[in-house]
């Protein structure tokens, strides 16, 4: 299991995750950077991602969706707001009113998120904080289990480094 640490700070309406990787920066960078490896990852193994369009770089867009067990799906977006290849990226994350143009779905929140990858010795220290604007939308994308989420993603990465 690589996630080693998972905090929620209401008080900051953050969320942290870090997690430990067996491989080096450059690697678990990649997963990041190329939309087939990171469909294989991005977000529970039953709701398998599909990435639209992905443009990894300063005011680039990402637009996806999840599709359910029962074939609904579950748009995202990002606006990629920084990024420092292979160490890290910062940007923007809801979620979308439907896949065909992906409009905010100004009903849900949205974070502010900053990825970072940090080399130990030839393994990677991945820490990933979301920040909300209100502690109410922490504690939305809480109740529909955002951690139990992430962490499954998180040990898929694990698994398609090791492949």
């Amino acid at each position: 299991m690589p996630v080693t640490d998972v905090k929620t700070q209401a008080e900051a309406r953050t969320l942290t995750i870090t997690a430990e990787f067996a491989a080096p920066v450059e690697r678990v960078w990649e997963v990041y950077a190329d939309p087939r490896q990171l469909e294989r990852v991005w977000g529970p193994p039953t709701y398998p991602a599909t990435f639209v369009d992905h443009s990894l770089t300063e005011g680039g867009r990402v637009h996806y969706y999840m599709t359910s067990p029962e074939g609904e799906k579950y748009p995202g977006w990002w606006h990629v707001t920084s990024v420092d290849a292979p160490h890290g990226f910062e940007f923007e994350d809801g979620f979308a009113k439907n896949a065909d143009d992906f409009a905010p779905d100004e009903a849900m929140p949205v974070s502010q998120n900053v990825y970072r990858f940090e080399d130990i010795g030839g393994r990677t220290r991945a820490t990933y904080v979301s920040t909300y604007t209100t502690a109410e939308g922490l504690q939305k994308v809480l109740d529909m289990g955002v951690i139990e989420g992430s962490s499954q993603a998180i040990d898929q990465i694990d698994d398609l480094i090791a492949s």
